[in-house]
């Protein structure tokens, strides 16, 4: 049986996937942060988080053939792809995309904000769940259904934005055991909002197990694409 194609763009199949951008540099988050990544931008997002700073990716981009983008991807010579939007997940063909790159022996993370079903995601790729929380402005878009299908290799993110996020994220971590359940529970500021020291400053205090997330990518080369 086919998959229905998104409203609006019935040049996608199963076999292609709309593309804003592929590019190679040191990942900025998560357990990986610091190594040479390939990132391939996935183009469309069913959320609007009030601070999206990707919001160039929500329409656009280039329609490529999964045989094409897995071409470019060789040419870099890396070893860990990263598959993130947008929502990648919102294009029927990405779990496709995942299952090839890991075929193609190359250690791959996958990006989502947690409002699509993971279940469809290779095994061998690494999901990096992003809860989104009060301050996103889209919390009831998160899918907890998810939360039992993370496996032991997968990571959780939360982006705080204030006290009150905080403390929604210090609860989400306690109810669903997250630090037990993942490789690595993420907290990372909002920075146009909370200041990271003042979020380290409250990790210490609670003695969470969490990992503080500063995006690397930025302090090196600025807020752009491409990067």
């Amino acid at each position: 049986m086919s998959r229905k194609r998104p409203a609006g763009d019935a040049d996608i199949s199963m076999s292609t996937l709309r593309i804003t951008e592929i590019f190679y540099s040191l990942q900025g988050e998560a357990n990986t942060v610091g190594l040479p990544t390939v990132f391939v931008r996935l183009t469309g997002c069913p959320l609007r988080c009030q601070y999206c700073d990707t919001a160039y990716a929500f329409h656009g981009g280039e329609v490529k053939a999964i045989d094409e983008i897995l071409a470019t991807v060789a040419g870099f010579s890396a070893r860990y792809v990263t598959v993130t939007g947008g929502e990648p997940l919102a294009q029927p063909g990405c779990p496709e995309l995942i299952a090839r790159l890991a075929d193609a022996g190359y250690r791959v993370s996958v990006e989502t904000s947690g409002a699509m079903d993971i279940s469809p995601v290779d095994s061998r790729a690494v999901i990096v769940l992003d809860l989104k929380t009060p301050g996103s402005g889209e919390v009831a878009r998160n899918c907890y259904d998810n939360i039992p299908r993370l496996k032991a290799i997968d990571q959780v993110k939360f982006v705080i934005c204030d006290r009150q996020d905080y403390e929604w994220a210090k609860f989400k971590l306690r109810e669903y055991e997250l630090d037990a359940r993942v490789a690595d529970v993420l907290f990372g500021a909002s920075h146009e909002q909370l200041a990271p020291r003042l979020l380290a400053d409250w990790i210490l205090a609670d003695k969470l197990p969490v990992r503080l997330q500063i995006q690397l990518h930025k302090h090196l080369w600025g807020d752009r694409p491409g990067v």
